[in-house]
């Protein structure tokens, strides 16, 4: 194997098990607020289905892992401090919050690596657009949302300020996660200017549509 091949399999490896990990915790993180801060049954287990989903995506990834000839563990590993550290200061203070995080904060970070995909190994492409698939997150969250801001217009500007800390907390994330794993930080390194430009451009652009679905 070359050494461009070696570097392009390892960060193969490093995106499956960020994404992975991503997907573990997004599933024991919306359970948790499923199970303490939704108002209703009903809402419980809309929140519950929701998380149920992302450790499907976690199991594909883990396995998907191993067919590769790596452990699932240590890919997981050295993205596991960043991803808490995350989850650790972005926890929601109430029902609203978590929405919100479930939908803009898991969005724009799940988009970074959907623009990481683009440049693996083509077998594995379509596995990473599988697990980012939205599952009916943003249909279920923007109704609850645009209703309760349909109820108490003044939600408004809190939650902004809560989407735009989730995105700042993300961003730093990311950079805590390219530090940690120079392979896949290469991913997108070489990519020339004109891409980098787009990548930041459409992060921006999806943030600001899910940002207007949502009435904030």
């Amino acid at each position: 194997m070359t050494y461009a091949a070696s570097m392009t399999e390892s960060g193969d490896v490093d995106l499956l098990g960020a994404l992975a990990y991503a997907e573990l915790t997004a599933f024991l993180r919306m359970a948790e607020d499923a199970s303490q801060l939704a108002p209703n049954l009903t809402d419980r287990a809309e929140l519950g289905s929701l998380a149920v989903a992302e450790y499907g995506h976690f199991v594909l990834l883990r396995d998907r892992i191993a067919e590769l000839g790596a452990d699932p563990e240590s890919a997981m590993a050295p993205f596991a401090e960043a991803f808490d550290a995350w989850h650790e200061q972005t926890k929601p203070g109430d029902w609203l919050q978590a929405l919100v995080k479930a939908y803009v904060g898991l969005g724009i970070a799940l988009d970074f690596y959907r623009e990481a995909a683009r440049h693996l190994e083509p077998s594995i492409a379509p596995l990473v657009e599988e697990v980012l698939a939205d599952q009916g997150r943003s249909e279920f969250v923007v109704d609850r949302v645009r209703a309760a801001l349909a109820d108490d217009p003044t939600q408004a500007g809190r939650l902004a300020l809560w989407a735009r800390r989730l995105v700042g907390e993300g961003l730093s994330q990311a950079q805590q996660v390219a530090a940690a794993r120079p392979q896949l930080a290469r991913l997108l390194a070489d990519a020339d200017q004109a891409d980098i430009s787009r990548l930041f451009a459409q992060l921006t652009e999806e943030h600001g549509k899910r940002m207007a679905a949502l009435g904030i």
